[in-house]
């Protein structure tokens, strides 16, 4: 069964409906869960509503998550809660400052520094993910989303540990977004945030330089304060190890976050033709 545990496993929750779903459904099919660990990596730029969603999930379930979130330092990580997670940014401006450049789509080093390898290195850091000790790594990708599907089984483990193999339940079990939308509805509890087309809008990081630029330029039009970090990031550039100077952009084929923030009086579609959202780690 696509559900069952093989043995120690890791399930990264990004804090989205689909992730849920999938803790919920791995809950129901395994009496011991002794050998699960369930882990949320906070970037500080998630949505209020994402933080409260993942809190209701362990109280509602009575499942323990860890919440997880980068650290510059020797340990690389942090151990924290709802009432101490960061809500401005903090541990993604600190991935910034250490690289000296923006990430972008080519180079993702966010999703890396700040998801993959902090879940890696708590995990290490508990004598999980090692060649004594291998685990399943159980991502929320669903059926529906093939290209990814075919992408991680062709890795096979993930990219931070060969100790680790990428389990993918959703897919197994033929699970589409459809699905995760009809258990969500028969729930006391939901993610409080809007979908269109079966996508939540601000899930993850808010403003995500992954997101097509119309579901950005539709946001930021809604809440324009939301651009503020972005933009100030990139009106940096790093200079030995400082910021400053004119800045960078998160994406070259598109106006800056204050230029989008300077059009936000603008009327624009949702989701425009041929401006999809690309396909990222961070899950829902």
């Amino acid at each position: 069964m696509p559900y069952r545990l093989r043995g120690p496993t890791c399930l990264s929750f990004s804090g989205g409906r689909t992730s849920a779903y999938m803790l919920r459904q791995v809950l129901d099919r395994n009496a011991d869960l002794s050998d699960l660990i369930v882990c949320f990596a906070n970037t500080g730029k998630e949505h209020e509503a994402t933080l409260k969603f993942v809190q209701e999930c362990g109280e509602h379930w009575n499942i323990p998550i860890v919440w997880l979130e980068y650290r510059d330092n020797e340990q690389g990580f942090e151990v924290v809660s709802l009432e101490t997670a960061s809500r401005n940014g903090e541990p993604f401006e600190a991935i910034i400052q250490k690289r000296s450049y923006l990430p972008n789509p080519v180079t993702r080093f966010c999703t890396v520094e700040m998801k993959i390898r902090v879940m890696h290195k708590y995990l290490r850091s508990i004598g999980w993910s090692s060649e004594e000790a291998p685990i399943d790594m159980m991502t929320g990708i669903r059926a529906d989303e093939p290209r990814r599907v075919a992408k991680i089984r062709a890795r096979g483990s993930t990219s931070e540990s060969k100790h680790a193999t990428m389990v993918l339940p959703l897919a197994d079990a033929g699970v589409t977004v459809h699905d995760v939308g009809e258990f969500w509805r028969a729930q006391p509890f939901d993610l409080q945030l809007p979908t269109i087309n079966g996508r939540t809008l601000l899930g993850n990081c808010d403003l995500c330089f992954m997101k097509g630029a119309h579901q950005v330029y539709s946001i930021i039009a809604t809440e324009p304060a939301r651009s503020d970090w972005w933009a100030q990031m990139e009106s940096r550039v790093q200079s030995k190890g400082k910021f400053s100077g004119n800045g960078a952009r998160f994406r070259s084929d598109r106006p800056s976050y204050q230029e989008m923030r300077d059009y936000s009086d603008q009327q624009f579609d949702m989701f425009a033709e041929h401006d999809e959202a690309i396909e990222c780690f961070c899950g829902d």
